[in-house]
């Protein structure tokens, strides 16, 4: 399975961006699917997951503001991305079971 992960860029704090992470299989709309961030200097830390079946978990930091979501008529997974801080700067990856995305950047300017 490839991953192909876009909707990165520059954005002003308070903004929004919304990532999508286009698969090359159909496979990946029965496995869930992970949203992580890895900012310089710090480990990768997950960010979001969904299910086959749509449920979904955040992490803390992301809670309220980032949501998680999937087309599967698309084999594409979205992170939208609202209230938007500095800290949020990072390289977002993708990921089902053992299978990463490139990564694309945001970045968040105060």
């Amino acid at each position: 399975v490839q991953l192909q992960a876009s909707g990165g860029g520059l954005v002003q704090a308070g903004g929004s961006l919304r990532l999508s992470c286009a698969a090359s299989e159909t496979i990946i709309n029965i496995m869930a699917v992970d949203w992580y961030r890895q900012a310089p200097g710090n480990r990768r830390e997950f960010v979001a997951q969904i299910t086959p079946g749509g449920s979904t978990n955040y992490a803390e930091s992301v809670k309220g503001r980032f949501t998680i979501s999937r087309d599967n008529a698309k084999n594409t997974v979205y992170l939208q991305m609202n209230s938007l801080t500095p800290e949020d700067t990072a390289v977002y990856y993708c990921n089902t079971f053992t299978f990463w995305g490139q990564g694309t950047q945001v970045t968040v300017s105060s």
